[in-house]
């Protein structure tokens, strides 16, 4: 069955506006995961529990999952550009009221269940106004594309949302000097800026008349995405237990707490550096190797995965600060090499003609894994020792390293 490659894209848009869209969605990634290098030491700082910040951050993630098919209709009805600046505007406003809420506790002038409650309704607005830009930027992606293009584009917004939720936290390492709570205003700051700037380089958009030629969505339990979503998802789960519970790992086995004042500054910095060194080895990756070389995502899977696990394992065991860099560099590497390639299998293992819908049906893993993994992570934290959410990762990646060789041996080979 052939396809029509003279196809034109329903709404077609420009390379530099596409990069926009990719920009957006770092900018998202960004404003999202900065709060796991900045929140969990604060909050320590202000006398809440590990589970306690967990919690909030897990109940604010489940609400944003919800909303994300809210928001795509919503998108539809008043247009894709609308609702991206909104929702990069709120991530924002949102991002602040949670860091004048910090402020205040950090200062004092709220504590207990106060600061509790405060946390989760500011949390709540979050998971409420921030989620449209990921469906309407994957909407307009689509409508931007062919068929014999889509999976590419829609890679790309993926591949953003990685890189940002990467590279917020490691911004942490070059702000933290200006102080604890400097990281979040600079993704507040990134976050506005690259909303007005979308909202000048995108066409007007409205609702379509000719909706019925969009791709039909896959189902969620689509017999030959399935297999690739639960495995995304699994490891979605082990990445939120990490990104959760590092800062305290950090803080406490480099005894930060005894600095005093400086605790929360120094421990933002520490876990900013960390991440820095996985933003770069993942960027080197992503762009050095994965963009030019078509290697075989069947052999890179397993290889990433068991890179995970060593850069896991090396975390755990050695020491000194600089070791528990080049562990996470570890990490990053092979996370570059692992997610791009799963990607690619679930893309591969349906038509053509449906690779940007199962693009899209798995770019609801990382907020599903989400939902769980920090919460498990910050009870294996607190009740089984700061080593435990590491140990319990490089077990589960090596179970998944193990079902990925599985997988990938019945993988049809990429098609030229």
């Amino acid at each position: 069955m052939h396809m029509d490659t003279t196809e034109t894209p329903l709404h077609p848009l420009s390379a530099f506006q596409r990069n926009m869209l990719m920009l957006a969605t770092i900018a998202m990634g960004a404003g999202m995961s900065i709060n796991f290098v900045v929140v969990a030491p604060l909050t320590r700082k202000a006398g809440l529990g590990e589970v306690e910040v967990a919690a909030i951050l897990t109940l604010s993630t489940l609400l944003y999952a919800f909303m994300i098919p809210q928001w795509g209709r919503i998108a539809d009805r008043v247009g894709r550009k609308r609702v991206m600046v909104f929702s990069l505007i709120m991530m924002g406003v949102t991002n602040t009221a949670f860091l004048f809420t910090l402020e205040a506790a950090l200062a004092g002038a709220m504590a207990g269940m106060a600061l509790l409650l405060t946390l989760v309704f500011v949390r709540l607005w979050f998971g409420l106004l921030t989620p449209g830009l990921q469906p309407a930027s994957m909407a307009a992606m689509t409508d931007a594309t062919t068929p014999a293009n889509r999976a590419a584009g829609l890679g790309m917004l993926g591949a953003g949302m990685s890189i940002g939720s990467i590279l917020g936290p490691a911004g942490a390492a070059a702000l933290a000097p200006f102080g604890a709570l400097a990281p979040l205003w600079g993704t507040i700051v990134f976050c506005v800026v690259v909303g007005i700037v979308l909202g000048y380089a995108l066409p007007k958009t409205v609702p379509r008349d000719r909706a019925m030629l969009r791709p039909k969505p896959l189902a969620m339990l689509d017999r030959r995405v399935r297999p690739h979503l639960a495995f995304l998802v699994a490891y979605f789960i082990c990445v939120g237990m990490i990104q959760q519970t590092l800062g305290w790992f950090i803080e406490d086995r480099y005894n930060l707490g005894a600095l005093g004042d400086k605790s929360g500054e120094t421990a933002v910095l520490y876990t900013g550096i960390v991440f820095a060194c996985m933003a770069v080895a993942t960027i080197a990756v992503q762009f050095g190797y994965i963009s030019r070389y078509k290697t075989d995502p069947r052999k890179l899977l397993p290889i990433g995965l068991g890179i995970v696990v060593v850069g896991y394992i090396g975390a755990d065991t050695l020491i000194a600060f600089p070791l528990l860099c080049a562990s996470f560099f570890i990490v990053g590497v092979g996370s570059a090499l692992a997610i791009p390639s799963a990607n690619a299998l679930g893309s591969l293992s349906v038509t053509r003609e449906e690779q940007g819908a199962a693009a899209a049906l798995m770019s609801a893993a990382p907020p599903a894994g989400f939902i769980f993994g920090p919460l498990i992570g910050a009870a294996l934290y607190k009740y089984a020792g700061q080593a435990a959410p590491l140990i319990v990762s490089a077990l589960l990646m090596a179970g998944l390293t193990i079902y990925a060789w599985t997988l990938t041996r019945k993988a049809p080979a990429p098609s030229a």
